[in-house]
């Protein structure tokens, strides 16, 4: 990148001798480096800013010697200080002399970055902060585009500058791209290692074994727990009695001891078990429960997600020997006192559900005083909050209400605070927010690092998924938290895609094009509706929900075929198949039958229903006008209006004048229309005459017209009235009005009854549009029928009946899944025992009917084939996913499951694998204390900070507001009329689905181009986009979604090499490393006595010649060895030496790994024209020697910027050896004070804090802690209290 020459201005002569008239003494004449205008600038002021452009910059080099001089002279005006945080600009040879070593100092520039390089920008001249190895960018200045040169940069700083310079100037820094590389993969961090590691009671050897293998985290396994000190008073029973395992009975010592402690509240500390499936949470409740017995705690309230759990619960009791305590149902108990004699409960435990909890009788008594007026105020027994995930939503989401639940689970905790508190979940808390009913843990309040739950989520939010993973591990090591899982081992986990069918691709574009069309239809039948008409956004919101609802039922039928053809190879192979789903379509069916009767043509199509549905319900129709009558309309409208005049007597055909009064108030007023009515002969008559012939004869046979409130003679009217009426009468002028104003009516009515039936003409036609498409069944039904019928598949569902396919093939019938033999309740686990007992090979499950059912290869049951287990349909929420993984991998197996998850290649359809996938991740990192714990579903999260920014980018490229930073997918560079063909397109499809509003069509030379504008809220929300994306044709779906993609890519990249991607717990790997120092303890917990260590590792990650020769050989030897393979030195020197390298092919054909003698094996692999274009292949083995042992002797002391390094002796990049300081153990206390520290770093990555693992080689000793670099680590030991040695 270089500079133009600056043009002297040809208008103006060059600046006058400073003797001479024009200019000031002293003062000089320059062009403005941004608008070219002539500035003058006053004696000695060097930076200034432009007042046209505001640019801030500098005087030119010429010039700048002279102002120097004057500067030790006091300036006649001050300085204009440019704004903070601008670049300011300046040339190459500005940019030397700053570098250079003056007698005095040089003017500062500021916003100078010293770990960048500073570049001029080629149109501007601005200074530029470029990060090392960048060559592709945009000015922030001029909005240019730029590329950087490296080797004219190099001969452009090397090169003789025309201005005078002082003899001794050192030469410039050179860019190291080897240090760039190295730099880059030391900012991602190490490997991720081994997930689980094997567990036992570290601390306690009381017990049998556990019956299956259990794991732990490795990042929890590196924390150990409290020393134990609390004495079981049931140990020797069950020693004898072997009802517990060893890890049950640590569970069960911890949390008796941790229920002896008390917060800075004063309220009594509770304990979390995290637990997974089939480590037995139940049977650990009820030895705690059994313990508090022993100690005189006779009560004991046990919450859980379901009533028949309460079977479970007497189960374990009588497992651990607690048979004499007694569980009491809730939901068969009265809502009177419980210990009253009527109810007769003294004590044992009361069992309930979370939904009991809130509820309340028809007199407004409710169940939470009801336990807590039988807990009483000293209550200081078992509160158990089983499956506690239920209470998660007491802090939601901004915008939304918190659930009564997680209120209720609160409120019971606050008013008895003294009770011994569990938490008790597989899944505890999918994300941070979800943690907020768990109060007694004392993570937040009163003698903790955050003042409330509020400010604890924010430092979580902020910390990223390292902070995460630091809660569960501060959690273990107080001693308020223990979490093991069932072995994973022979588990597979397999992300299975099921590509459109040539007809279901066809049927789903004919949908996408039908709901693009009903949406205009919708919206021109809104559009007819009167304005004050209510609802329009919920119509929206009915339509939209709709859609979604739609397209998810078309998605789960694309993989009924792929679904059926796994299902009957898993069958084949002699296994047997579990089919897990969330929606059964129950409502649909149920609907259909109730329209159509039990006997049908073929399975109900729920797509067809709902649409059917959301037309029939919510078409926009304008209200169907009343007819008027022909024989009574005008009497009618005569009485309407007769009722509304206040002046007219209802009695009598007079009017009668009421009598005038002072305004009153409503009670006297009432009483002068009382009195008004009895009076006939005041004075008021003398105003009642004719209005024909104005006389006042006869006054009492005067007719009065009670439309237009005039009186009249019988005789005066034409023709004359003979029969006095006895109803209200009209003049016939008001009666001609009365007809003309009925016929203008009809006219009007008939118009909009007109109106009405062509809206409801339209209606029907679209619902016969629907009823004509050609949409697929319902998945449920059509898989059962595919796989054998009810007779080969056993359904552990909610629903109540089902379609079932007639012997003779022909038709449908809906029949109940019950018999007269088996109830409704108990169908779900007939069904499941006939799949345990290998009568059904086949089993699909729902959420509403598997909650708590064991369906693994049992040891104990007859059908103990290899469950083959497939996710057709994956849950809203990683809790239920989890639960529902956990059905077929549980205690006691003969082998673990195959998990086959299964999606579309519809790129919309991940929208509901992002959902999950983000609470899988959070969820690993929670509860477990690693996010890779659960199932991998990581590379389809899209709801992150960087798929929000992709989306914004994107969106920006599309409406052509910004340029797209990659080329989308089908077009080329080289053919620019196909990106532009792909932004039409794509603008016209976001139009579609209602993401670009008010669209409209360009005249001009625009002429055919759509516009339009996206409101701020979509521009960042990922779950609109990928929703919305399912109702487009797959063509145009997949590629929006591949650009998408692209660009959260190329974000992700650039955050990596900017050292800003958080990317969780990495492992720091080197040949050997050693404690260097005696850990110091840099804080303890007062409450359990847990610290936070200071640990300091000498690392050598260095290989050796004989260790890459060695290496070589063995590829070579073992015949997976390439003819590129071997040593390689750089082309290009750096400060007079090379670098050099050992490749060879990895299993990926075509990429290279690459060992280098500084840092050993990298990370990243390489392509063989990159490894050609940088290095060349050694001949020489002698050479290729000499250069390994000379670089790895020159890397032991100095990093690979060279000794003048400017970060010194702090930098590590390809540094041999190198020390790595790590905060490990109770981190949550002092974390404030770290984040401050990391704050005032001055690389990027080491600003944001990361959590490493780390394992010393000789005594395997493991660490995970925060890292703290070398430079941060003073400030960080000054801030904190107090530093002591530990003694070995």
């Amino acid at each position: 990148m270089s500079q133009p020459p600056v043009q002297p201005p040809p208008p103006l002569p060059a600046p006058p001798h400073p003797s001479g008239g024009g200019v000031p003494r002293g003062d000089v004449q320059v062009r403005c480096a941004g608008c070219r205008v002539i500035l003058r600038v006053k004696t000695g002021v060097v930076e200034f800013s432009c007042p046209t452009c505001q640019l801030p910059q500098m005087l030119p080099p010429e010039l700048l010697s002279r102002a120097r001089q004057q500067q030790q002279q006091p300036p006649p005006i001050q300085p204009l200080p440019p704004p903070p945080q601008q670049l300011k600009p300046m040339n190459l040879q500005q940019q030397q002399q700053q570098q250079q070593q003056q007698p005095r100092p040089p003017v500062p520039a500021h916003g100078i970055d010293p770990t960048k390089m500073q570049l001029p920008c080629a149109n501007c001249q601005a200074i530029l902060n470029v990060p090392h190895g960048l060559t592709r960018f945009s000015c922030p200045q001029c909005h240019v585009e730029l590329a950087v040169d490296v080797s004219k940069l190099n001969r452009s700083l090397t090169a003789p500058q025309s201005a005078p310079a002082p003899p001794s100037v050192p030469p410039p820094e050179e860019v190291n791209e080897e240090a760039i590389e190295v730099e880059r993969e030391e900012d991602e961090g190490g490997t991720a290692g081994e997930t689980f590691m094997d567990y036992r009671p570290p601390k306690l050897s009381i017990g049998p074994p556990h019956p299956d293998p259990i794991v732990e985290t490795s990042s929890l396994s590196a924390v150990q727990p409290p020393e134990p000190t609390y004495d079981l008073r049931i140990k020797e029973e069950l020693e004898e009695s072997k009802a517990l395992s060893c890890l049950q009975i640590e569970t069960l010592v911890y949390a008796c001891q941790r229920h002896l402690q008390h917060l800075a509240d004063g309220t009594r500390a509770g304990f979390f078990v995290g637990d997974g499936a089939g480590v037995g949470k139940g049977r650990t409740i009820a030895g705690l429960i059994w313990e508090n017995w022993k100690h005189g705690r006779r009560k004991a309230l046990w919450i859980s997600v379901g009533s028949d759990l309460k079977y479970d619960a007497r189960r374990d009791l009588d497992d651990v020997g607690a048979t004499c305590v007694g569980v009491n149902p809730l939901n068969k108990l009265p809502y009177s006192k419980l210990d009253s004699k009527n109810v007769g409960v003294k004590d044992g435990v009361v069992f309930l559900t979370y939904n009991s909890l809130i509820a309340s009788s028809e007199k407004g008594r409710s169940r939470l005083q009801q336990l807590v007026q039988w807990c009483g105020p000293d209550f200081d027994g078992l509160l158990i909050f089983d499956e506690c995930h239920k209470a998660k939503n007491l802090v939601p989401e901004a915008g939304s209400q918190p659930t009564r639940i997680g209120q209720a689970v609160v409120d019971i905790q606050d008013k008895i605070p003294q009770a011994r508190v569990l938490y008790c979940s597989a899944t505890g808390a999918s994300e941070p927010r979800n943690m907020g009913y768990m109060v007694r843990l004392g993570l937040w309040g009163a003698g903790t690092s955050f003042s409330d739950f509020s400010k604890f989520l924010g430092a979580l939010d902020k910390g990223g998924v390292g902070a995460l993973e630091l809660v569960a591990m501060d959690m273990k090591a107080r001693g308020m938290y223990v979490c093991r899982t069932l072995s994973y081992k022979g588990a597979e986990f397999e992300i299975v895609e099921a590509p459109l069918e040539a007809g279901m691709e066809a049927m789903y574009n004919k949908s996408a094009e039908f709901w693009a069309e009903l949406r205009i239809e919708m919206l021109s039948a809104n559009a007819f509706l009167p304005s004050e008409k209510p609802n329009s956004s919920q119509l929206w919101r009915l339509y939209w929900s709709s859609h979604q609802r739609f397209f998810r039922h078309l998605c789960m039928s694309a993989k009924v075929p792929v679904t059926v053809r796994l299902a009957k190879k898993a069958l084949s192979a002699n296994k047997c198949v579990v089919i897990g789903l969330q929606s059964t379509g129950e409502a649909r069916t149920e609907e259909a039958v109730t329209k159509y009767g039990v006997e049908l043509d073929d399975f109900v199509s729920g797509p067809r229903e709902l649409l059917l549905k959301f037309v029939e319900e919510n078409y926009p129709l304008p209200e169907q006008p009343e007819p008027l009558s022909e024989d009574d309309s005008v009497k009618e409208l005569h009485r309407k209006r007769h009722s509304a005049s206040p002046g007219v007597s209802v009695r009598g055909r007079v009017r009668k004048m009421a009598k005038w009064k002072p305004d009153s108030d409503d009670e006297s007023y009432l009483e002068s229309e009382a009195e008004s009515a009895d009076d006939s002969n005041d004075s008021d008559d003398e105003f009642q005459i004719c209005q024909i012939c104005s006389g006042e004869d006869e006054r009492k046979k005067l007719l009065h017209c009670s439309e237009c409130d005039k009186l009249f003679h019988p005789d005066c009217v034409v023709p004359p009235v003979t029969d006095i009426p006895s109803e209200a009468w009209i003049c016939y002028s008001c009666k001609e009005k009365t007809e003309e104003y009925i016929q203008a009516r009809r006219i009007y009515i008939a118009e909009l009854q007109k109106r009405y039936e062509a809206a409801l003409e339209r209606k029907l036609k679209i619902l016969e549009i629907i009823r004509s498409l050609n949409l697929p069944n319902n998945p449920l039904d059509d898989i059962v029928d595919q796989l054998g019928g009810p007779d080969k598949v056993a359904e552990i569902t909610g629903r109540r009946g089902m379609l079932v396919r007639a012997s003779n093939g022909k038709g449908v019938t809906y029949q109940a899944r019950n018999t007269k033999d088996i109830t409704m309740e108990m169908v779900n686990m007939h069904e499941k025992q006939l799949f345990m007992d290998g009568k059904k090979f086949v089993a699909i499950i729902s959420e509403a009917g598997s909650a708590g059912v064991s369906l693994q290869a049992d040891r104990r049951a007859a059908n103990q084939r290899r469950r083959v287990h497939l996710t057709l349909e994956l849950p809203w929420s990683a809790d239920r996913a989890i639960q529902q993984f956990g059905r077929t991998h549980r205690s006691n197996q003969t082998s673990a499951p195959e998990y086959r998850l299964l999606f579309t290649n519809l790129g919309g359809e991940r929208r509901f694998a992002s959902i999950v996938a983000k609470r899988l991740e959070t969820l690993g990192a929670l509860t477990q204390g690693d996010r890779r714990a659960g199932p991998s579903l990581s590379a389809y999260n899209y709801d992150s900070n960087f798929g929000k920014k992709s989306l914004m980018v994107m969106y920006r490229g599309i409406m052509e507001q910004e340029k797209l930073p990659v080329v989308p997918p089908g077009c080329s560079t080289d053919e620019p009329e196909t990106i532009k063909e792909f932004l039409t397109k794509a603008r016209a499809a976001l139009i579609a689905v209602g993401i670009v509003r008010d669209s409209v069509l360009a005249n001009g030379k625009d002429t055919g181009k759509l516009s339009g504008r996206i409101i701020d809220s979509d521009m960042h929300d990922v779950g609109r986009f990928l929703n919305r994306l399912l109702g487009l044709p797959p063509d145009i779906q997949n590629r929006l979604f591949e650009l998408f993609t692209s660009i959260l890519d190329v974000l992700v990249h650039n955050a990596r090499i900017e050292g800003t991607f958080d990317s969780g717990i990495v492992d720091m790997k080197a040949n050997s490393v050693e404690l260097l120092t005696t850990p110091k303890t840099v804080h303890v917990d007062q409450m359990s006595g847990a610290s936070t260590m200071l640990f300091t590792f000498t690392l050598d990650r260095g290989i050796t010649w004989e260790s890459a020769s060695s290496m070589l050989e063995g590829k070579r030897r073992d015949g997976l060895g390439s003819a590129s393979d071997g040593f390689y030195e750089s082309k290009r020197e750096w400060l007079g030496r090379r670098h050099f390298i050992l490749a060879f092919e990895s299993t990926a054909s075509g990429l290279f790994k690459t060992v280098r003698p500084a840092v050993g094996e990298s990370i990243r692999e390489m392509s063989l024209s990159e490894l050609k274009t940088k290095y060349r292949k050694l001949s020489s083995l002698e050479k290729a020697r000499t250069g390994w042992e000379d670089e790895y002797e020159v890397s032991s002391k100095q990093c690979m910027h060279g000794p003048k390094c400017k970060l010194g002796e702090y930098c590590t990049v390809g540094r041999r050896i190198q020390e790595v300081n790590v905060v490990g153990g109770l981190i949550l206390p002092i974390w404030g004070t770290i984040e401050k520290a990391l704050s005032k770093q001055a690389r990027q990555s080491h600003k944001r804090i990361r959590v490493i693992r780390i394992e010393t080689t000789t005594d395997n000793q493991r660490i995970v802690g925060l890292s703290i670099p070398n430079a941060a680590v003073e400030t960080v030991l000054q801030d904190l209290a107090w530093v002591q040695e530990i003694d070995d």
